[in-house]
């Protein structure tokens, strides 16, 4: 209750300050506010000193209510008459402050107190907290206000500072020259020291001020905690990042990519926000550069398509991607026409480098191994499994299944590559029945395309313009034109089911 008297007799330190995830204020920084005058009056003068918040309370026990690193404002209503001068309920009153892990006291003079109790300068002196004295004119609101309004200004620096970091760095890891120039970039915006360790924990590359040979070791030693390979016993969920301190040394490791042991290292002096941001943008641009060099994926992938071009058969060249078949994706964002950063991280979410994008639709080819799962804001068509003579086949099989998908309004889509009755006919029979009474539409891929699309969206003028990307009219005069050029009647459901199974087998 407000203004209550009861004080506990033991104190319990709070495990640590659970401060919100906002940037700090320096309470030098508010102390320069003009229009507040505030005056420090007792504890330590530390230019590191920085509150997280503001919070008004006149509880005599206010540990329950601070998250920790606020400034605690207070007019002193809560104190007892009868404390006077003891120091007694002072001493108390602060210990319950520092266990809860609050920044500083602001106490407002007037009008309940006409000075400050110098029993709670004492105690503030004694537990080295910073006591503020708030003048009559300066209400708390306006103190409150202040302070997030520095914190707002924080954040912008913050974003600002990181924003450019990125830049500078994405245009390091274009570099000829892009490991040591990303290094070099991180370790300027650090103002520290950047090290690229090796798979077998050797420092491959560096750059920024030397440290002392212990922070070094250190340094290194950390780097064990992310790296797979140093802990064989370790279960599969190792941290992917990690920090520590050594003589006032800041360290921090980061594991590049997923389990190729290469791991970056950081250490600095003085540690700002957004320095963990800033060292995940140039993580995430080392691990592609090393995952590369590392793997030989590159390689690889560049040697097959020149392979390719140079004519040789697909089956020859898949050794090179990869053992084993795999399955063909198409997919098609929701909103906007796809771009090459978001159809990479197409690719890399279906686990899959071999990305492709052309006439909006995104294809990736995937290990069969791998399942396809829905992803947000795509619709996905996947084909069977298949080897490398199929492909070609596999790829139409996931174009007419995102389109199904698009027409039918379902986020995955895979092609039935279980038997059906087509498959009791022989296949040269099937191919030459379908030839046969295909024959009018020959030459007109737009008709037997759009023929299809509309027997497998069971004659829907609607969904079928939506899975060819077409005026429903279009649908109508198509499919009217190819009844008139078969002479058939695709109102009767045995016309429609020839018709597919040659369709199938064209």
């Amino acid at each position: 209750m407000e203004g209550s008297h009861t004080m506990p007799e033991t104190i319990t330190p709070a495990p640590a300050p659970a401060v919100p995830p906002t940037p700090p204020v320096p309470l030098q920084a508010l102390l320069a506010r003009e229009d507040l005058a505030l005056r420090q009056i007792a504890g330590p003068a530390d230019a590191g000193t920085v509150i997280h918040g503001a919070h008004t309370s006149e509880m005599a026990d206010p540990f329950p209510y601070l998250l920790g690193g606020e400034l605690l404002l207070t007019a002193g209503v809560h104190i007892p008459q009868a404390a006077g001068s003891s120091g007694a309920y002072f001493a108390d009153y602060v210990s319950r402050i520092v266990a809860a892990g609050g920044a500083a006291l602001g106490f407002g003079v007037a009008p309940v107190h006409d000075t400050v109790p110098p029993a709670l300068v004492a105690a503030c002196e004694q537990r080295g907290l910073p006591l503020l004295e708030v003048p009559p004119h300066t209400t708390f609101s306006a103190v409150a206000r202040a302070v997030w309004q520095l914190m707002a200004q924080a954040r912008l620096a913050e974003l600002r500072r990181v924003t450019e970091a990125q830049q500078s760095l994405a245009a390091a890891a274009a570099r000829p020259d892009p490991i040591p120039s990303v290094l070099r970039q991180l370790s300027q915006r650090l103002s520290g020291r950047a090290v690229l360790y090796g798979p077998d924990g050797t420092e491959v590359a560096g750059a920024g001020r030397e440290t002392p040979g212990e922070v070094r070791a250190a340094l290194a030693g950390l780097v064990d905690v992310v790296r797979p390979a140093s802990h064989p016993a370790k279960p599969p969920s190792h941290p992917a990042s990690a920090t520590d301190t050594h003589g006032g040394v800041h360290l921090a490791v980061y594991a590049l990519g997923a389990g190729e042991g290469f791991v970056l290292g950081v250490a600095n002096a003085r540690r700002e926000a957004g320095d963990h941001t800033i060292a995940s943008v140039a993580a995430v641009l080392l691990a592609l550069l090393t995952g590369e060099h590392h793997s030989g994926a590159g390689a690889a992938r560049s040697s097959a398509l020149v392979r390719l071009l140079l004519g040789a058969p697909p089956e020859e060249v898949a050794p090179l991607l990869g053992a084993g078949r795999r399955l063909v994706v198409h997919a098609r964002p929701e909103a906007q026409a796809p771009d090459p950063v978001a159809a990479s991280a197409l690719g890399a979410a279906l686990g899959s480098p071999l990305v492709d994008l052309a006439d909006e639709v995104v294809r990736v080819l995937v290990p069969a191994d791998r399942v396809p799962q829905p992803q947000p804001g795509w619709t996905l068509g996947v084909s069977a499994p298949a080897g490398p003579r199929e492909w070609p086949a596999a790829d139409t099989q996931a174009a007419r299944a995102l389109a199904r998908a698009r027409a039918t309004r379902a986020p995955l889509l895979r092609h039935a590559a279980r038997p059906t009755l087509a498959d009791l006919v022989p296949a040269a029979d099937a191919e030459t029945h379908a030839r046969t009474l295909l024959a009018p539409l020959a030459g007109q891929p737009a008709l037997a395309e759009t023929l299809r699309a509309w027997l497998s969206l069971h004659g829907s003028w609607d969904r079928t313009a939506v899975a060819l990307g077409v005026h429903r009219n279009t649908v109508r005069q198509r499919v009217a034109r190819c009844a008139a050029l078969l002479e058939a009647d695709l109102d009767d459901p045995d016309v429609r089911m020839e018709l597919w199974f040659a369709l199938r087998r064209d």
